[in-house]
Parts: structure tokens; sequence; C-alpha cells
């Protein structure tokens, strides 16, 4: 990854997740599951979880709208799309609230914590297999 995306990332309050991203770490999941299963993970998490608190689900858009409300503040929109049947791409974008204009990279971690509970709930599809 280039230096000035690693000193975005650090200097940057946003992150986001895509098809193409330069960060592997933070390209588009894809996971063998229905929209509602992956939906239902996440609504789950944040509902278990202390950390979070739900803003919004949509489950006719495939999107869970989250706050983190313990430790750094944060907004946190999560879309799933369903590819093809059990093929579900996962997307995040991760904004965090504070008095500065930077977050030392706190919204990649959010999204890498958020992939890293879909991995332990949700079968992945490896690149290959797409």
């Amino acid at each position: 990854m280039a230096f000035r995306h690693t000193l975005g990332r650090l200097l940057g309050n946003h992150a986001e997740t895509n098809e193409n991203h330069l960060d592997a770490s933070l390209q588009t999941r894809y996971y063998k599951t229905t929209k509602d299963r992956a939906l239902k993970v996440f609504k789950n998490f944040f509902e278990e979880n202390e950390r979070f608190r739900i803003n919004a689900v949509s489950n006719e858009r495939g999107e869970v709208s989250a706050s983190i409300i313990k430790g750094k503040n944060a907004f946190i929109v999560g879309t799933v799309i369903m590819v093809r049947p059990h093929q579900t791409a996962i997307d995040f974008s991760v904004t965090t609230e504070s008095a500065f204009p930077f977050d030392l990279g706190y919204s990649t971690k959010v999204i890498h914590e958020l992939y890293h509970q879909a991995d332990k709930e949700l079968p992945a599809i490896p690149k290959t297999n797409r």
C-alpha cells in the first residue's frame, strides 16, 4: 500500500470498504449465506455487545446502522448485498466522531473487528471462487 494511502488512513476519520480497495483488508468480502442471515448475524452482534447501539435496520435495502457508544464514538453502516443465491457481499462504512479531524486508524480497526466477527459466524468465499 502506498505511503499516501497509509497516511490518509491515519489522518482521516472515515474508512470504507469497496470492491477494488488498495488495502486488501478493506476489500469487499463474500460469504456463502443469504442476505437475511448476514443481517441477523450483525444485528445480534450489535445487540449483544454493549459497546454498540443499533440505529436502524433496513431488511429491504440490506443495511444496518449502529453507533459505538463506549470508548471512541463512531457511526457504522453495514451493507449486505446478495450477489447470487448463497453468495452475499458485505461492505462497511465507519466514521469516527471526535474533536479532531483524524482518528489514527480507529475506523479501520472497527472494520477489521466487524469482518472478524463475520468470519467467525459465516462461511467465507475465497477470492478464487467468486
